[in-house]
């Protein structure tokens, strides 16, 4: 069985000394890709090299696997305030780094929502009290998640926001978009949007195309995404900002996206494990437990996600952990709750295109470790000497079977259940405290 510790409530003492021997030690951030040691004094990296020698130090032998900065996951939904049933912080970081996750983002579409200073230090909160990894929160663009006022950014900003989105539901009045941008520059920070114009989405529960079509559902189709990230672009260049794409899923957001990238706008954006690793025929295999939002898509948008993620055009990979319970899946296709979980999965999922030749090792961490952490302003993702002791240690080829039912998670809604993978974290270690050990 797993071992898990809270880092919060059992701080290590500032002067432990621990050296992981042994270890293949990748940096993506700097390149460095070396077989040797690293040792952390209390909650920070104190050195790194190949022959690393300290007398009095615990020593953890890491069988050549790769050490590596702990994963940063920068779209999660927790479900804490108000949905606990399916998810709180306390599930959702202990599956999370069971994962190899040692940083994640929660959005603010929770009950009440993450709109004021109040709920967000409530949240902060009770994350020191529970949370077996660093959480960190986007704040609401708008009041309520209505789409008609905004929320003080500003405030939300001081209170520790790393960004800004309406998550869930996207800002569709184009002014708001234009205020929350003009924001967004002063304050350094990025308006992330879930690109969907619910007009063109018209109540669609799975992609249009042939598998909608089969099953007699109405579709979502691709221009519900590119239209709204069209405009929002066009706005970032009128207005400047940043700009931040969840969970992309069409080749012709990715389009749009790489012009904007090419006239220099400040403009980054993520991409799930499940929309680069399958399309809408999973539907029909998985059936709700496949239904999510933005949809799974065609085999031509999922190969230009690829492209994506080889050219560099996608910078970060980001699960969209989104736990149901069975009441809220067991329905028909067009009733039940759009979401999977993720952030077990993401790291064998992602290590995929590493197995096959897609990415290089560097490249790939790099979309989960420090890429991640520029977007939010988060200080980590790194290795180097100073910087906070979140590691992972994976073993890349330990293969295994998924079995949603020994998730950590509350939720077992996932489409993988039964993929057979290569690659997992063995240990997960958050402030210089092994929080999780295989």
């Amino acid at each position: 069985m797993p071992n898990f510790n809270l880092p919060y409530l059992q701080p290590i003492p500032a002067n432990k000394k621990i050296l992981y021997k042994n270890a293949r030690v990748v940096d993506p951030h700097s390149g460095y890709d070396q077989l040797g040691s690293l040792l952390t004094i209390g909650d920070k990296i104190a050195d790194f090299g190949e022959r690393l020698e300290i007398a009095d130090a615990e020593v953890i032998d890491c069988a050549e696997h790769v050490l590596a900065p702990g994963l940063i996951d920068i779209q999660v939904h927790f479900r804490y305030p108000g949905q606990t049933h399916k998810e709180d912080l306390e599930t959702g970081s202990k599956s999370a780094v069971s994962g190899g996750i040692t940083t994640v983002v929660c959005q603010p579409n929770t009950s009440p929502t993450l709109d004021s200073v109040e709920v967000l230090d409530d949240l902060y909160n009770k994350a020191r009290e529970v949370a077996h990894c660093n959480i960190r929160a986007y704040a609401c663009i708008t009041k309520n998640m209505k789409g008609e006022e905004l929320a003080d950014l500003s405030a939300l900003k001081k209170a520790g926001a790393v960004g800004f989105t309406d998550d869930g539901l996207p800002v569709m009045n184009a002014h708001l978009m234009r205020l929350a941008f003009e924001k967004s520059r002063e304050l350094g920070v990025v308006v992330a949007q879930h690109a969907e114009d619910l007009n063109l989405t018209n109540n669609g529960c799975i992609n249009e195309g042939n598998v909608s079509r089969k099953l007699g559902l109405h579709g979502i189709p691709n221009i519900s995404e590119s239209v709204i990230v069209e405009r929002d672009l066009a706005i970032l260049e009128a207005t400047g900002g940043r700009y931040h794409l969840l969970h992309v899923s069409t080749r012709e957001a990715l389009e749009a996206m790489k012009r904007a990238k090419d006239k220099g706008l400040q403009a980054t954006l993520e991409v799930s494990p499940h929309h680069f690793t399958l399309t809408d025929e999973q539907v029909l295999k998985s059936g709700t437990n496949a239904k999510m939002n933005p949809p799974l898509r065609s085999e031509k948008d999922r190969q230009a996600l690829i492209a994506g993620l080889r050219s560099g055009l996608i910078d970060a990979i980001a699960t969209d952990h989104a736990p149901h319970d069975l009441a809220s899946k067991n329905k028909p296709l067009a009733e039940a709750s759009f979401g999977i979980v993720g952030v077990e999965t993401m790291l064998p999922l992602s290590l995929n295109l590493f197995h096959q030749g897609v990415l290089s090792l560097r490249d790939l961490l790099a979309k989960m470790t420090c890429n991640a952490a520029k977007i939010i302003n988060f200080d980590g993702g790194v290795i180097r000497k100073g910087a906070r002791a979140d590691l992972v240690l994976i073993d890349l080829n330990h293969e295994w079977v998924i079995d949603s039912q020994q998730f950590h998670s509350k939720s077992k809604n996932s489409p993988f259940d039964g993929f057979k993978v290569k690659g997992r974290a063995v240990r997960t270690i958050v402030g210089g405290n092994s929080v999780y050990i295989m």
